[in-house]
């Protein structure tokens, strides 16, 4: 595995987690998001997607074979045995791909986004867990202004996630989202000059 020292990114819906992955790539850090892991997982011919429908039926894939998230999403968002079931197939997956592109960085440290790092209490890829943060009316708001949901569904949404209390207790670092995305530019900076000299002391 890559001796970058690994930062896990991390923090709740609509906190700002994607913008402050773009400003550490803008800084030329590699960054690994699992999302997007999930996402290549279960591409057609992939075996987690042949898994999937082998656990949730032909009905979870859209006319041209690809997953249809939107409805495997509604068969596991309020059903806890049937959410465990697709993460015992996602999950392993997901990690055997993030541990083949560990291996081909070779930077100083390295961002892995994991929105859910928290919820799933796996800390052992991670040397440290940056928390991007911001109070929830906040995160609500940006939920409905930016995936035009409904209250209801951005309160079920918010309701589904660790507190913020649990990611925070759980950060080595954290980021103060409160305010507009023009500033979070130097805060980064501040974080990437820090991690550096973090990577360099385990050399």
């Amino acid at each position: 595995m890559s001796t970058s020292l690994r930062i896990g990114l991390t923090g709740g819906i609509a906190s700002g987690k994607s913008a402050v992955a773009s400003e550490f790539t803008r800084l030329g850090v590699p960054v690994i998001d699992t999302d997007a892991l999930a996402r290549e997982v279960v591409e057609p011919g992939q075996p987690a997607l042949d898994a999937v429908v082998h656990e949730f039926g032909p009905d979870v894939l859209a006319a041209d074979g690809r997953l249809d998230r939107r409805r495997l999403r509604g068969l596991v968002f309020a059903d806890p045995g049937r959410r465990r079931a697709l993460e015992a197939i996602l999950h392993p997956a997901i990690r055997a791909l993030q541990k083949v592109r560990l291996e081909a960085i070779t930077a100083p440290y390295v961002v892995i986004a994991i929105p859910l790092l928290v919820e799933g209490g796996r800390r052992d890829d991670i040397d440290r867990v940056l928390v991007v943060d911001c109070p929830r009316d906040i995160q609500r708001t940006r939920l409905l202004a930016r995936d035009g949901e409904t209250e209801a569904g951005a309160d079920a949404i918010l309701a589904a996630q660790t507190t913020r209390e649990a990611r925070l207790a759980a950060a080595d670092d954290v980021l103060d989202n409160s305010g507009p995305l023009d500033g979070l530019g130097p805060r980064v900076l501040d974080l990437h000059r820090r991690y550096l000299v973090l990577a360099a002391g385990r050399a």
